[in-house]
């Protein structure tokens, strides 16, 4: 089930988002991972986020949009290849109405999940949101 996010969701969307980054973005030296961290309890209330959750209401993954982009889309590694990072995108794409994203360029799975589902490359910028040399690739849906 896709619900919207409440605060008491906060932690544990935070816990998610460790493990998965931890999974997937092995390019992240670990300092920076806990800077990102440490300012994702100022992020998440300012954006609209929208977790995954099992029959038992566990948060397996999340995703956030803001203006029309996917900001976050994060699935808890045990839950990986189960389609919820489809269902979520999904629910992004035709429910919130969003139709882009951005993505390590070093994230090689996210680059390949983002083009099988229909979203093409459209720009690359050096630096990513943090003004880290860690490249972003402009993604865009075309269905």
């Amino acid at each position: 089930m896709i619900r919207a996010a409440i605060p008491a969701d906060h932690a544990t969307i935070i816990d998610v988002w460790e493990l998965s980054v931890r999974a997937t973005h092995h390019f992240l030296p670990e300092e920076y991972l806990q800077e990102i961290k440490t300012l994702l309890p100022g992020i998440l209330p300012q954006v609209p986020v929208y977790v995954y959750t099992d029959d038992k209401d566990a948060i397996k993954g999340f995703s956030g949009v803001a203006e029309g982009k996917i900001e976050m889309l994060f699935i808890h590694p045990g839950s990986r290849g189960q389609g919820i990072g489809r269902m979520l995108a999904d629910y992004c794409i035709h429910t919130l109405h969003a139709d882009k994203v951005d993505v390590n360029e070093q994230n090689e799975q996210a680059v390949g999940f983002y083009e099988k589902i229909g979203f093409h490359v459209t720009g690359r910028q050096e630096l990513d949101g943090q003004g880290r040399p860690f490249p972003l690739l402009q993604m865009e849906y075309r269905g």
